[in-house]
């Protein structure tokens, strides 16, 4: 695999799983450290307007960064399906690194005008294209990289990093919570998750360069075959391009619905205070974190399509009981056992669709396939899950955003009811 011979295959193949998934922590740590703490530093940027105001603001330029994957995708999917895994890997996570730099030393209006909230959209740019490549290269490198008999187990490392960047975030939160009060945070504190990022990203980026290259990228490159492209991916491959799009979009919204978003509607609508609401999110999202293998596990015994219609059914019948549940409750713990009824339903979805995006498409084309399909569908519905979210609120009408997320999962559930089980027509196996 790739110029190295080892000794124990399975003891390299780990390494190298755990090495990939290491970057990727790194990566979502820094994509979602701009939500957790959009909370102290929207008023610094957007200094007009009451609270809802400032967070739609600031939920526009996250959605802003959203735009800008599919774009990413496209060059970076294509980079990594021409010149290997690894070197998009790498890549993706410089562009982070230099994406959280910039908003760690962002001047404030108060400084700049104008000009802060540029630099803000330009980082949250260079950051939505560095992750729209970072998704295709690591779905694809850590299902190549499995065995074929535990490969929804591997793969599901993907969202247990994506949600332990999202924990550590949370838990860097917490810390300047306690350290500094929150004139301090809202001043210049915010500040410090963000140079952490970018100071991770340096080590990861050492981690990457060491990985090796997929045994399925090398053989397709000894091929020779067709190079990918985008123009050749929706020409050749359609139905898997727009079958990527319809499973996403249920399973993304519902997935920031009830992550980046949650921490918000606790403090807006439910009446926690911040300091709670992170409690609360932290707890969730560690327990949420420690089920994914599990659910990835259970896909390799039962298959893919049994578990993605689970979250499907149960997720269309029970979003908006919780959310509503929601509003009322005053209790940390009742919160936190709703919070984690929605987080165990959406496993069903995102322990599995990178495996299950990569084994619909042959190895030339599988990163951009997995990302680019991926990212248009992030970008219509997660990215816009917050700003959807709050647009409704500040309209005098938020449950209407709950019955939007559950008819998105209803229409997903119909795709996955109807599509064939990629475990057992998997076109890794192919490679």
């Amino acid at each position: 695999m790739g110029s190295e011979a080892p000794a124990n295959p399975a003891r390299h193949r780990l390494r190298n799983i755990l090495g990939g998934s290491a970057g990727n922590l790194v990566e979502w740590y820094d994509w979602y450290v701009y939500s957790a703490f959009a909370l102290y530093f929207a008023p610094v940027f957007f200094p007009h307007g009451d609270r809802t105001s400032q967070l739609l603001d600031a939920a526009a330029v996250f959605a802003v960064g959203f735009l800008m994957r599919p774009i990413g995708a496209w060059a970076m999917g294509v980079y990594a399906d021409r010149r290997g895994r690894k070197a998009g890997l790498t890549l993706s996570v410089s562009l982070m690194c230099l994406g959280a730099l910039m908003v760690a030393l962002a001047p404030t209006y108060a400084e700049a005008g104008l000009a802060a909230p540029a630099i803000l959209v330009a980082a949250r740019v260079l950051q939505g294209f560095s992750v729209g490549g970072e998704y295709g290269a690591s779905a694809v490198y850590l299902s190549e990289m499995a065995a074929r008999r535990n490969r929804g187990f591997w793969s599901s490392f993907q969202y247990v990093t994506l949600i332990a960047g999202q924990l550590i975030a949370l838990a860097v939160l917490l810390a300047l919570q306690g350290l500094l009060d929150a004139a301090e945070l809202q001043a210049w504190g915010w500040r410090i998750a963000f140079v952490i990022g970018a100071a991770l990203a340096l080590i990861v980026l050492w981690i990457r360069r060491r990985l090796a290259e997929t045994e399925s990228f090398e053989n397709a490159k000894a091929k020779g075959g067709p190079r990918a492209s985008g123009w050749r991916l929706f020409a050749e491959h359609p139905k898997a391009a727009l079958l990527v799009i319809a499973l996403t979009a249920g399973g993304t919204l519902a997935f920031y619905a009830y992550t980046t978003y949650m921490q918000k509607f606790l403090v807006n609508t439910s009446g926690f205070d911040r300091v709670t609401a992170s409690r609360i999110m932290t707890g969730a999202l560690f327990c949420y974190m420690c089920l994914q293998p599990a659910v990835g596990a259970l896909s390799d015994r039962i298959g893919r399509k049994p578990v993605m219609a689970g979250f499907g059914v149960l997720g269309l019948l029970f979003t908006v009981p919780i959310f509503t549940a929601l509003e009322h409750v005053r209790s940390a713990w009742a919160a936190f056992g709703l919070v984690m009824a929605a987080l165990a339903i959406v496993s069903g979805y995102t322990a599995i669709n990178a495996v299950v995006k990569a084994e619909l498409f042959p190895a030339h084309i599988r990163a951009l396939g997995v990302a680019l399909p991926y990212a248009i569908a992030n970008a219509l519905f997660g990215g816009t899950a917050e700003y959807a979210a709050l647009w409704f609120k500040d309209a005098g009408i938020e449950r209407a955003f709950y019955w939007y997320v559950a008819a998105m999962i209803g229409l997903s559930l119909i795709v996955y009811l109807r599509m064939r089980d990629t475990r057992d027509h998997s076109l890794i196996h192919e490679d």
